[in-house]
């Protein structure tokens, strides 16, 4: 038999199909179930780097639930895969889970630092803007590699009117359900980490740190 997620209440077990569902239409399609205290911490990457040399920063959408207090787990699966059960509390876990790069970077839980803050309604029209520049700059019959560069040139860029963060950013908020009315999200920093906080969801982002190789440089007599 199946293993299965508790939850409260319907509602809640409702919720978390949704993210899962969204999910499942961004980046991998994977989503990292994280529970411990009762809380289960759903995260999915819209946007990540394939490659350790890759400049693509890292976005990764967030939400949280209650879940059965005894529950602990820690496992990444398949978002399509997690499924209704008989019980309209419960949801049906696969039976394996996978693997994502993106899972073994994990956010910090403390120390975040206040820097600003994005009306809801900016973080929409930058994802809709973006949105329409992937659709325009993919041409017809493209492989994946081209849509891949594509996404990661369009919400990779740093826009000043989200607070100099990437712009994967606002389409994470926006694909993942997270903007709903008019709202303000709040800004806080801790390291390499920035996180976008809306009353849905939060989006956290980490630039793509480039190692082992320096710049090249002339030498011998000038």
């Amino acid at each position: 038999m199946s293993a299965q997620l508790l939850f409260p209440d319907p509602l809640a077990a409702a919720d978390v199909l949704v993210f899962a569902q969204r999910a499942a239409r961004l980046g991998d399609g994977e989503v990292r179930l994280r529970a411990h205290g009762g809380t289960l911490a759903l995260t999915a990457a819209t946007l990540a780097p394939q490659t350790l040399m890759e400049a693509t920063p890292t976005v990764l959408g967030m939400r949280f639930v209650k879940v059965d207090p005894e529950l602990e787990c820690d496992l990444v699966v398949d978002a399509s895969s997690l499924v209704a059960s008989a019980d309209p509390r419960a949801i049906t876990l696969p039976e394996t889970a996978v693997t994502a790069a993106w899972a073994g970077i994990s956010p910090p839980r403390g120390a975040w630092e206040p820097v600003g803050v994005i009306d809801a309604s900016t973080l929409a029209a930058r994802a809709q803007r973006g949105i329409s520049a992937v659709a325009e700059a993919v041409p017809d019959a493209a492989g994946e590699d081209v849509v891949r560069l594509v996404r990661s040139q369009v919400w990779g860029r740093t826009d000043d009117e989200l607070s100099d963060l990437p712009r994967g950013v606002a389409f994470a908020a926006f694909a993942l359900g997270f903007i709903a009315g008019e709202e303000t999200a709040t800004v806080h920093r801790s390291g390499a980490w920035t996180r976008v906080s809306l009353r849905r969801g939060h989006v956290l982002t980490r630039t793509s740190v480039r190692s082992g190789l320096t710049e090249v440089r002339a030498t011998g007599a000038a």
